[in-house]
């Protein structure tokens, strides 16, 4: 199953009467890049942690968050009523003899105390003990968050495929387009070397002129690039079915893809046919820029 490589995963676990939320996102990256954003997780755990979001997510730009709600009077925050005196003497000065001073009333003075409270270091809140039952049900949580994030890939990763392979399709169905043009482009190359001859004015033994002609218009034969690409296209859409983690693998068939493509335009010698070839391109680059993000 094709997935995408961006995604977020989202659960929760109660421990001591206080809520822990547990958030993953990922976005593209070549390898298993992952940051745990949080001082929660205990130094000894952070290589578990790590090992699992690897074996579950296989590689992205992965960030771990991890924040707390305190529930219950057993979890509250403390005052630190030092800092708080220290914060609410400085707004004192400041408003001293402005018109802030004498206008400050009920309201406005409990707005203030508001603020003041969420000012760095006036409430103090003790850390649950990441040990025993308490992290199993941490790891848990994480275990379910990277589990939901996995399924958010697997979702946007089915709307990522059909998008690229209807651009496969797009490609695929250009080669019968080429082939109505060769004929043409055969006769215009003929008719070239005959007029350009017929300028310069000069005698030709005529089996020879039929032998050299063969031969260069061997030259800009582009069958065996039409046929090497139909097979790169079948390859792409087998390996998107597949393959557990074809993102790598896709990105290497489509620059394969662009060579055939390339060289096609190269030999094409005719205004219609570079059409297709462009248009091929515009095609390449959108599967291009789409497997980048495709685990």
């Amino acid at each position: 199953m094709l997935k995408s490589m961006t995604g977020y995963g989202k659960a929760e676990a109660v421990i001591e009467g206080s809520k822990y939320i547990v958030e993953i996102r990922s976005l593209n990256g070549k390898n298993a890049d992952i940051t745990l954003k949080t001082s929660l997780i205990p130094r000894e755990k952070e290589l578990e942690v790590r090992q699992m979001l690897t074996e579950k997510l296989n590689r992205g730009t992965i960030d771990l968050f991890i924040t707390v709600e305190r529930e219950g009077a057993g979890s509250a925050s403390t005052i630190n009523k030092d800092v708080l005196l220290s914060y609410l003497g400085q707004v004192s000065d400041a408003l001293s003899g402005t018109a802030w001073d004498t206008t400050l009333n009920g309201e406005a003075s409990a707005t203030m105390l508001s603020s003041v409270l969420r000012m760095p270091d006036v409430l103090e809140s003790t850390r649950t003990e990441m040990t025993g039952a308490n992290w199993e049900l941490l790891f848990g949580a994480i275990k379910e968050a990277a589990a939901r994030l996995d399924e958010f890939r697997s979702a946007e990763g089915a709307t990522l495929k059909r998008d690229i392979l209807s651009k496969v399709d797009m490609i695929e169905s250009c080669i019968p387009q080429v082939e109505k043009f060769e004929k043409e482009r055969i006769d215009t190359v003929r008719s070239r070397i005959g007029s350009r001859l017929d300028e310069i004015k000069v005698q030709v033994d005529q089996n020879r002129l039929e032998q050299e002609i063969i031969l260069y218009i061997d030259k800009l034969d582009i069958n065996e690039e039409k046929v090497r690409l139909g097979q790169h296209c079948r390859y792409f859409r087998e390996t998107a079915d597949g393959d557990p983690f074809p993102g790598k693998k896709l990105g290497f068939i489509a620059q394969e893809m662009g060579r055939e493509i390339n060289t096609l335009g190269s030999k094409a010698n005719h205004a219609e046919i570079q059409k297709i070839v462009v248009l091929m391109k515009a095609e390449l680059e959108k599967i291009k820029e789409q497997s980048m993000n495709v685990l």
